[in-house]
This record gives C-alpha cells, structure tokens and sequence, in this order.
C-alpha cells in the first residue's frame, strides 16, 4: 500500500529509516531472541537501549551535564500537575502566559496548587501572535514561569527565549522539540510530549537542572516525583519500554542521517519557507498567525469560507494528503509538518492548493 502525506498534529509520522530498522528488529531484536515490546526493562540489553537513548538524546541538544533526562508516562499534560509538585513549594507562586489551548490547560491546572497569575496572554487575537515579555512581567518571588514554546492548535512559536532573570522557565516544547537548537541552559524544566516529533505516544521526556530536584511537596505522589524518577533513571517502575527505544532511533537518525539540528532546523525552514511564501503570494488562503510567530511544525491557513474548508480537507484526504482538517477552535487547515515531513510533502500539498484554487472559485 503507498503510504500517504500524513499532517497529523500527533501522533504524527515517524522518519521512514526509522520505521524500517524498528521493522526489522520487530519480532527479534539483535541476539536477544526477542523484540523490544517482550524484553525485561532490568535486562541488559534493555538497559543498554534506555542508556543510549539518553545519551544520544544529551548529545543531539547538547545538555549541560547539570541536567536529568527522564523518560515518563502520561503525556505533556500530566507534567501540568507535576511540575506543581516539584516547583510549586516556595512562594506558592506561578506565572503563567497563555498563547493558547495547552499553556492555558496547564494553568487551569496549576490554580488547584498555589497562586497563579496570568502574566501575559495573547487571547485578544485568537491566540495568533506571542507574547513579546519583559523580566518585570514576572513576579520576582515566583517559584516558576511557565510558557508553551510551539503552539500546536493555532500555529506560532515563541521566536525568542523570555528573560526570567533567577526565575525558573519551564517550556512545554511537545510539538517543536528537536527540530532547531535550543539552549538548554536557558530553562530550568523542558518537557515534551514524544508523539509528534520523537516517538509513538506512551512517553514524555523531561529534562530538568539538578537545583530543581528534590523540592517536591510531601504529599507528592512517586510517580510525580522527578527525583525519584531521576534516582532511578527513570525505571522506578515499567518505563514506556517500546517508545523509549524508537525515540533512540529517531535520535540517531537526526545524528547520524540528517547531521545534527542545525541540519535539521535547515530542513524545517525550508519546509516552512515553501508554505508559507505560497500562502503569502495570493489570497484564497489566509495564514491567521502573525508573521513574526509563525510555527515551523504547525502552519495553519483558512479560505474563509466553512464551506470550501470542508471540501478542501475532505479533497486533501482522498488525494493523499491526511488530517489536513484544522482544530475545532480555529477551523480551516492546519498542516504539521514536523521533522519526518519530507520536503516533497510540503511542495505537493503547495501543488494541492493551487490546483483546489482555480478548481474552487469563491463566489
């Protein structure tokens, strides 16, 4: 069966090299008689797959040595109650900033713990720019500030690193991780939820600066703890044995086919270049976003007509190019182009859409 174009906000598509190798070793992964799904996570050939992941996953975003990287369950969500748990344990303080559904969901949550305040919010446009945040937007006793860095329903990304000053940042990166460099040492809490651009959903990654550790509240639950979860490398319990080892080989992947994230980030660029320099040259479509926070992982445009929109997802998918139909709370299309898009991909959606213009004259 030809596969299709799949622009799926997630679970989206895995790198073709990576779906091959996980194939192969499928039913028998190298001598171990086995495969992946079967092994003991205390064996030692899993143990081996969990350290290297780990330890490609350092390399390709060059983490600083004062960091943990834990494998979790749950998703990205989950981590909205935990980093309460870890964090929220000084001043009981927490600013948030809101640029869309998930930061939004993730304050929510936040309210049940301690004292939150909407620090900025980009709300009055729909959720179509970012936030542009000064040091002084943030209270200066806040335990943490909390942003979600690629906003996956409405398209933008922040296109800058916000000043905290001493204050910790916490980053949602679940739909933008891995596919540009990111200075790590910027951030205290970097998490993300795996299914979009590392792995099948079952695992979050957390990435966490040691000073962090260790200030979770008493009433924590374990699997909450990072701590814990850091003391033993993640393998309190059963980790999410079969992603964790997919996430190694899309690592790899990244390091050793594409060249690293500078590679990678070229890549996405031009990916993102060819779409929206169409959307900008004509006016059928519209891109909602504001130019200077347009996502490269998640491009969202409009016909302004509900109508056409329905046709033109409900014409993509019979034409090969799938789960093109935009979020409820935006409408249109929404094409996520994440890093194993391949570039045809994107100039044959672009082909597409020219093609349902002329075919489609609005009245």
């Amino acid at each position: 069966m030809k596969r299709v174009y799949n622009f799926s906000a997630g679970p989206s598509m895995l790198p073709m090299p990576v779906l091959e190798r996980a194939a192969a070793e499928l039913v028998c992964y190298g001598d171990s008689g086995m495969s992946v799904m079967e092994m003991s996570h205390r064996s030692p050939e899993y143990e081996a797959i969990i350290t290297s992941a780990q330890e490609s996953l350092r390399k390709l975003m060059n983490i600083p040595d004062n960091y943990k990287i834990l494998f979790l369950q749950g998703g990205a969500s989950t981590q909205f109650a935990s980093v309460c748990y870890n964090l929220l344990t000084g001043s009981g303080k927490a600013d948030y900033v809101i640029s869309g559904q998930f930061s939004k969901k993730a304050a929510k949550e936040a309210a049940k713990y301690g004292d939150i305040k909407i620090a900025a919010s980009s709300e009055d446009k729909n959720n179509s720019y970012i936030p542009k945040l000064e040091r002084g937007d943030f209270r200066p006793d806040a335990d943490y500030v909390h942003i979600c860095f690629n906003n996956t329903i409405y398209g933008t990304k922040y296109y800058y690193i916000p000043d905290t000053g001493d204050i910790p940042l916490v980053a949602d990166m679940s739909s933008c991780i891995l596919s540009e460099p990111v200075d790590v040492s910027r951030f205290g809490v970097i998490y993300a939820g795996a299914q979009k651009n590392m792995a099948p959903a079952g695992l979050t990654v957390v990435i966490v600066r040691d000073d962090l550790l260790g200030r979770c509240r008493p009433d924590t639950p374990a699997m909450f703890d990072w701590k814990l979860m850091a003391d033993n490398d993640s393998m309190y319990n059963t980790p999410p044995c079969y992603p964790i080892y997919v996430a190694g080989l899309v690592y790899k992947w990244i390091l050793e086919d594409i060249g690293g994230l500078e590679n990678m980030a070229e890549i996405n660029r031009r990916k993102a270049a060819v779409l929206y320099s169409y959307l900008d040259s004509q006016s059928y479509y519209t891109a909602p976003v504001e130019p200077q926070s347009r996502s490269m992982m998640n491009v969202t445009f409009v016909t302004g007509d509900p109508e056409l929109d329905k046709k033109f997802a409900a014409e993509a998918g019979k034409a090969g190019f799938k789960n093109i139909k935009g979020h409820r709370s935006v409408g249109g299309m929404r094409a996520s182009i994440y890093n194993a898009m391949p570039e045809e991909g994107v100039s044959r959606l672009v082909e597409f859409m020219r093609a349902f213009a002329e075919a489609n004259p609005k009245k």
